[in-house]
């Protein structure tokens, strides 16, 4: 099983190297530095804390759309060029197909966490870049997990992606619903309100609260501290391992 997962997760890793995803992530991170010393010019004051506030806030949302959409679009590619069904043929586990390609997507996701993190080394503390690039990774992982899940269950680009998009804008937001819910302007003791209550603490026991995760205030104000990002690694890795699941059964349900 090891060799088997091993060399789909190389495959899948080569896939990348030959898509030229590591020059699309060069040519992001280039982008995103010019763009922070764009924006520590025109600061009046705290021209640092700005330009790293901003790189970092950029380079979340940019290492979050790359990871997914590289997934989406490599399953979606294999869909479509019958390279599943040709390695279905053979004497593979769909467990270990799942399993492989979900290996060399984690890769890529640590990877791109990596390079997103360098420019930071100048601009923030070492200790902070390491918390937020270790949270940043177990971040795109529960991502990547999510969008190779929903790409094996919808087979095709467009619903697996808003999917994606909608469940991690939701997790950023999650926090504040919480909130307001709790808190409500008018009506607090209507039918209405108490059933969004339970909606929203009910979304809130199932998805993790990314807008608790990778924070850029662990950069421009002080760390975090270790037994957050612990818990954070903990809760990744267990919705990875759902999702992972998740994805190998609905693997196995299909018909090719």
């Amino acid at each position: 099983m090891k060799s088997r997962v091993a060399t789909i997760a190389r495959f899948t890793l080569l896939e990348a190297r030959r898509t030229r995803v590591p020059a699309l992530v060069l040519l992001t991170v280039a982008l995103l530095v010019g763009a922070s010393f764009f924006v520590e010019e025109i600061t009046v004051t705290e021209g640092a804390r700005f330009q790293a506030g901003f790189y970092a806030a950029s380079a979340r949302f940019a290492a979050v759309f790359i990871g997914a959409f590289y997934v989406l679009a490599s399953i979606v590619r294999e869909f479509d060029d019958k390279g599943l069904d040709m390695i279905l043929a053979l004497d593979l586990p769909r467990s270990h197909y799942v399993l492989g390609k979900l290996a060399g997507f984690l890769g890529i996701a640590a990877v791109l966490s990596a390079a997103m993190c360098v420019p930071l080394l100048w601009l923030a503390p070492a200790q902070a870049v390491l918390q937020w690039g270790i949270s940043l990774t177990f971040e795109l992982a529960i991502v990547t997990a999510l969008a190779l899940f929903c790409i094996i269950n919808f087979n095709q680009l467009l619903p697996a992606a808003s999917f994606v998009a909608a469940f991690y804008l939701l997790a950023r937001v999650l926090t504040a619903m919480r909130l307001m819910s709790a808190h409500p302007v008018a009506g607090a003791g209507s039918a209405s309100h108490q059933l969004i209550s339970w909606v929203v603490e009910g979304l809130a026991l199932m998805m993790p609260a990314f807008d608790t995760w990778t924070q850029t205030a662990w950069l421009v104000n002080q760390p975090a501290s270790w037994a957050d990002v612990a818990a954070i690694v903990a809760q990744g890795a267990l919705y990875v391992t759902l999702l992972a699941a998740a994805a190998i059964f609905d693997l196995y349900r299909k018909n090719f």
